[in-house]
């Protein structure tokens, strides 16, 4: 009886679903920023969850920049990084955002449709986009909705979450829910171009 209770113990302590602090996002009330034309939104459970159990005809792409990607680490489950946008090269200064500048990467549409044939899925099977927040992910699916693309989900907390009252990425999101993440990438997973 004591092993059955510990085992259950143990399973509530490390699932996702009771993780920490985490605060799933009501997607009733979203940020204009994370909104898409779609209206398709998952939460990083949710993402985790339909990945896991369609991999073969779920896209799972982390459109954070490629430093982002590599440095931040990315989900487990990933099946390439394709950017949104990138830092610019040479390097440039934002003043108006406060950061590095930023410009759209323009083979994102083809890089996905390429993503896309090689896993065997059409225009009509679920991509899923994950960014930092949940803001790029919005844009993105835009984008590929524009494209003809009908089932793109935004993951609306992110890899690392929305930020709490003290400015920390603490509130939700992949790794505040602690699911399965890495810092390994493979090749495959790399966007080189």
């Amino acid at each position: 009886m004591k092993i059955a209770v510990l085992g259950l113990t143990m399973a509530l302590i490390f699932s996702p679903a009771f993780a920490g602090d985490y605060h799933p996002v009501d997607v009733t009330k979203l940020p204009e920023a994370k909104q898409s034309k779609l209206g398709l939104y998952l939460s990083a459970p949710e993402a985790y969850k339909m990945k896991s159990e369609g991999a073969a005809k779920v896209a799972l792409i982390d459109i954070r920049t490629k430093g982002e990607f590599e440095f931040v680490g990315t989900p487990t489950l990933t099946d390439q990084n394709i950017p949104y946008v990138e830092i610019d090269d040479p390097a440039s200064w934002d003043k108006k955002n406060n950061r590095y500048a930023m410009s759209p990467n323009s083979d994102f549409v083809s890089a996905v449709t390429a993503l896309a044939a090689r896993m065997n899925l059409g225009k009509n099977d679920p991509i899923i986009l994950i960014c930092r927040s949940g803001d790029r992910s919005s844009r993105g699916a835009n984008l590929l909705q524009e494209a003809g693309y009908t089932k793109v989900y935004s993951v609306v907390d992110g890899v690392e979450g929305d930020l709490s009252p003290d400015g920390r990425r603490d509130v939700n999101g992949w790794k505040n829910a602690n699911l399965p993440w890495t810092y390994k990438i493979t090749e495959s997973q790399a966007y080189v171009r």
